[in-house]
């Protein structure tokens, strides 16, 4: 299989490298079968996170030596040659991402309660195997936790009998080894990575951004990474860092820095031309933002986002237009004068002016042969305000342990009532994140008893939770920890009115064991 850059005796070298380090490292356990295949390594396919679970299961576990570099080879080998096809795990990439205040899904209730209740189901659905190694896996989970069957939803059951039976069943179906997708994407060249791309986004609690990043190859799959960002609030960030990219899409990169480590988990489209997903810093992931990233020379006319993405009737306002090939003007519809301020065909600063009596509602942008439909909106009032994410937890952390302290960050956004009149149908038109002032109330009366809300931290003026510190807490009834049950308050004021929001948090104890994916 040929991967990116180099030439095609240099990536088959590295893989022939590879493919003799899996024999020497693992064939003495997993047997070599006649036709060239290892026993259970070959029956899997995952992403780059389930492959390195892996590996380290069998290091820490079953005293395989490694080196770093070794696991690092063998983790690139498998995740090329037996990973998922770009459209396999689309779905679940919340797990690879982790997004706060994502929901994992199953199926049906019945593959929810088997496989999603000691980790997400998404862990399950980013796997592919035939039915005799689904067996297998049930097998295996039953021997290396062997309380599965006493725990909640499995000692009310016949549970070894559901999990190799109708379990086993449905997962070979929905998840087999052999898809269409993976025989159509398995032998495509990685594309090259390397050149210049053109980035946006936004980070909640810091606003929208855009930049770039200069990408240069240092190896088959690997490169080094130049980014530089700028927030709409006049924040910058500039970070080196070092990329690898796993079987042609699965993009990972990392870049140091004196406060955090950030850590980029994208994907990268088909062509090789966008990549998006989440950044987060690697000790504290609830915080992050959402990036795209284009090719800044050879793409056709974008535009990645306006910022502001709204403005009320009768307002003017200075709005940026970033993405590549932009035209001369932008075009946010009727109702809306634009002075253009300053413009490059990456990005154009105007002056909008908003008429009383535009319609409101959302809008295409355009400029030149670039358009973005419902890239801007037109509003005549806040009618409601969400706060997201609706639900998510904060872990109390720190005070001398070596466990920090995981925040919460959350966003206020407003909508306007659609053609109904109303506010919080399903004709709501989203405004997006507004400034607004937070606070935190009791969630229910048991946490009023308790103050949860004197106890459990405080919020910032930017939404941002501050979980209190671990440990007993002596002020507190039975000298239990700072852990609480919270509602998060958003308040924006618009036309003399108070609009408010809540969302629902938990603040509890720390996690122990951090794993790479959900």
């Amino acid at each position: 299989m040929a991967l990116v850059g180099g030439s095609g005796q240099e990536a088959a070298a590295q893989e022939q490298t590879a493919e003799a380090l899996l024999n020497a490292r693992c064939s003495a356990c997993h047997e070599r079968r006649d036709d060239g295949t290892l026993n259970r390594i070959s029956d899997a396919r995952k992403t780059p996170e389930a492959w390195f679970m892996t590996v380290f299961r069998m290091t820490n576990i079953h005293g395989v030596q490694l080196t770093d570099d070794e696991q690092r080879t063998i983790v690139k080998y498998l995740s090329d040659t037996q990973g998922l096809a770009p459209t396999e795990g689309a779905d679940y990439r919340y797990a690879l991402e982790k997004a706060p205040g994502s929901i994992d899904t199953a199926p049906n209730d019945t593959l929810f309660q088997m496989c999603g209740r000691c980790h997400t189901f998404a862990r399950v659905a980013l796997q592919r195997r035939d039915k005799a190694d689904w067996t297998k896996l049930v097998h295996f989970h039953l021997g290396q936790f062997p309380t599965t069957e006493y725990q909640a939803l499995g000692r009310d059951r016949d549970w070894f009998a559901i999990a190799t039976g109708d379990v086993v069943d449905q997962l070979s179906k929905l998840f087999p080894y052999e898809t269409d997708a993976w025989a159509t994407w398995k032998d495509k060249p990685a594309p090259d990575m390397s050149g210049t791309w053109r980035l946006a986004g936004r980070q909640p609690g810091n606003g929208a951004y855009e930049g770039h990043a200069t990408v240069a190859k240092t190896g088959d799959d690997t490169y080094d990474v130049s980014m530089s960002v700028t927030f709409a609030n006049g924040d910058s960030l500039e970070r080196e860092g070092k990329a690898i990219l796993y079987n042609g899409h699965e993009w990972r990169a990392s870049f140091p820095g004196d406060d955090h480590v950030i850590r980029q988990v994208f994907s990268v489209s088909e062509d090789g031309a966008m990549m998006n997903g989440r950044w987060m810093y690697r000790d504290v992931e609830a915080l992050g933002g959402r990036m795209t990233a284009i090719r800044a020379e050879g793409t056709d006319p974008r535009i990645l986002n306006v910022v502001p993405s709204a403005l009320k009737q009768g307002t003017t306002a200075q709005i940026a237009v970033n993405g590549v090939g932009l035209g001369e003007t932008v075009d946010l519809g009727p109702g809306v004068e634009i002075e253009v301020l300053d413009r490059s065909p990456e990005r154009m600063v105007v002056k909008a002016t908003v008429s009383a009596d535009a319609a409101p509602g959302a809008r295409t942008v355009v400029t030149g042969d670039a358009a973005a439909s419902e890239g801007f909106v037109v509003y005549d009032r806040v009618a409601r305000l969400e706060v997201e994410p609706a639900e998510t937890i904060a872990r109390v952390g720190g005070a001398g342990g070596p466990i920090p302290k995981i925040p919460a960050q959350f966003e206020a956004v407003g909508y306007m009532a659609g053609a109904d009149g109303e506010a919080g149908t399903d004709d709501d038109i989203r405004i997006g994140p507004m400034d607004a002032d937070w606070s935190t109330e009791d969630f229910d009366a048991l946490a009023a008893e308790m103050k949860d809300t004197r106890f459990a931290g405080t919020i910032t003026p930017s939404g941002l939770f501050e979980p209190a510190g671990a440990g007993p807490n002596p002020e507190r009834p039975m000298d239990t920890n700072n852990a609480g049950n919270l509602s998060v308050v958003a308040t924006v004021e618009d036309g003399g009115e108070a609009v408010t929001g809540k969302a629902h948090l938990f603040v509890t104890v720390q996690r122990f064991v951090t794993t790479p994916m959900w």
